[in-house]
């Protein structure tokens, strides 16, 4: 897709009252090689190219294997993701698709019970903020390839 919009200058001081968010999440309990799985899980789903390579490259970059990522899209049929990892990708497959007005109660269950209720909302913050970026990137399109790993560190 060529770019439309040059987003990170026009709308850079729209885009720095998100930048707080991912300073934030980097200091929460979370794992942030779990939070990397979970941005391109739902970066898979909204079809961002940026964002699939940037998380890519995050993921390999932390020791993440190459058949963990070339399966993510079938997670519930591999057998090489945690109950902890299964948790968090039902919890944010289920709000970025958002099939109904409240996530199901199985997928919340599920997810309580492998983490605290603070983590909970900070991986629904993760969540909400990766289709963020997903949808500017989508809207307004990026230069897919170019990004280097800890680039926006």
């Amino acid at each position: 897709m060529e770019q439309r919009i040059k987003f990170t200058e026009t709308g850079k001081d729209a885009l720095a009252a998100l930048y707080p968010l991912g300073r934030y999440l980097k200091q929460t309990t979370l794992d942030q090689q779990l939070l990397h799985l979970i941005y391109y899980r739902v970066s898979q789903i909204n079809g961002c190219a940026f964002c699939l390579d940037m998380h890519a490259k995050d993921l390999r970059a932390g020791g993440e294997t190459e058949q963990r990522l070339y399966v993510l899209d079938a997670w519930r049929e591999a057998p090489f993701y945690s109950d902890k990892e299964r948790a968090a990708l039902a919890w944010a497959e289920a709000l970025t698709k958002l099939s109904s007005t409240l996530v199901p109660d199985d997928v919340y269950n599920n997810a309580k019970a492998h983490f605290t209720e603070k983590e909970l909302v900070d991986l629904t913050l993760a969540v909400t903020t990766i289709n963020t970026y997903n949808r500017f990137n989508i809207a307004f399109g990026a230069p897919v390839g170019t990004y280097k790993v800890g680039q926006f560190a």
